[in-house]
């Protein structure tokens, strides 16, 4: 029993002179010259992302009317070179809606609604801040214009208007989604 004993104190010493050896602070010097290198050297500077303009959407206005690339029109050619005889006119015994009350300039396409049955609607803004739901084959402004198209961004409509010889003629125009009034 005596050498077990001997066994264990002869590895206890040994163990603790391997750690007093490895305690000494020897050999780290180069790690700290590295060190104090590392720490004197002036930081990097990471550059801000740069800010970007967020997309503003355009909403081309201008379709209905004369490109600019071509040549103008004489309105008198033309109005001279149209058959007399035409037959559009507006329906005069229809009853008339709630927006034909209002000049076409003082309404403001805002949304759209879509029906249980897929029909599409146009939500409608007049001026008094009246809000009225329309689909195709609805009338909207003072000179008889019939809605024959609705789209998610726009509504389009034909008008008729005297052509200033007694007759009347059609005339597209169409009103786009007011996207500056959320």
């Amino acid at each position: 029993m005596a050498g077990k004993h001997a066994r264990r104190a002869w590895l206890s010493v040994i163990l603790v002179s391997l750690l007093a050896g490895c305690s000494q602070d020897r050999g780290f010097a180069d790690l700290d010259r590295f060190m104090d290198e590392t720490r004197a050297k002036p930081r990097g500077h990471v550059e801000p992302l740069p800010e970007f303009k967020a997309y503003e959407a355009f909403t081309y206005s201008a379709a209905d009317r004369r490109s600019p690339f071509e040549p103008p029109v004489e309105v008198q050619l033309t109005m001279a070179e149209q058959p007399q005889e035409n037959n559009v006119q507006p329906d005069l015994d229809r009853p008339r809606e709630a927006l034909e009350n209002f000049d076409l300039k003082d309404l403001r396409m805002v949304g759209t609604l879509q029906g249980p049955s897929g029909d599409l609607y146009a939500l409608i803004r007049d001026s008094s801040g009246g809000i009225h739901r329309v689909r195709t084959g609805n009338y909207m402004g003072q000179n008889y214009g019939r809605i024959v198209g609705v789209s998610e961004t726009r509504v389009e409509l034909i008008e008729i208007v005297p052509n200033g010889s007694g007759g009347w003629v059609e005339r597209p125009r169409s009103l786009s989604l007011d996207e500056e009034q959320g």
